[in-house]
């Protein structure tokens, strides 16, 4: 089974896609959902083992196995979750699981630096000073 799909970006140009199925009686719509299923599947694996230690578990017992993976897959769900309940559904994005790792570092480290040099981080003046150190060193997609 092949699947030709044309897709037209927000410029108006074309592009064509081809999705391919060794089972010639899937009908192309369950060609596509297969497909956009499994690369939200890659992508999750692909966060896992480079963000959450999917690689690194050394322990041996299938349970322990199990809750290691269970533990490194659900964290980056609970990331996603966090993160986009946080925004209004006009200004989710993609997803980076780096620029989560990022904001988090930045806010754990911003937060020891108020609570040592007594910055008041809530006064009108200090808020987008806030942000944008909360927001370094992210990938601007």
């Amino acid at each position: 089974m092949l699947v030709h799909v044309t897709y037209t970006n927000a410029k108006g140009k074309d592009s064509c896609k081809l999705y391919f199925s060794t089972d010639v009686s899937m009908p192309a719509k369950d060609v596509l959902l297969y497909y956009h299923s499994r690369f939200q599947i890659e992508f999750l694996y692909r966060d896992g083992k480079q963000h959450t230690g999917l690689n690194d578990s050394q322990a041996r017992s299938e349970n322990k196995l199990h809750f290691q993976f269970n533990a490194s897959l659900t964290s980056i769900n609970i990331a996603k979750v966090v993160h986009w309940l946080s925004l209004p559904k006009e200004e989710r994005r993609a997803f980076s699981m780096s620029d989560i790792k990022t904001m988090n570092h930045n806010a754990l480290l911003l937060s020891r630096f108020i609570d040592v040099f007594g910055i008041r981080p809530h006064y009108i003046k200090n808020q987008n000073y806030v942000k944008e150190l909360i927001l370094y060193g992210t990938i601007a997609a």
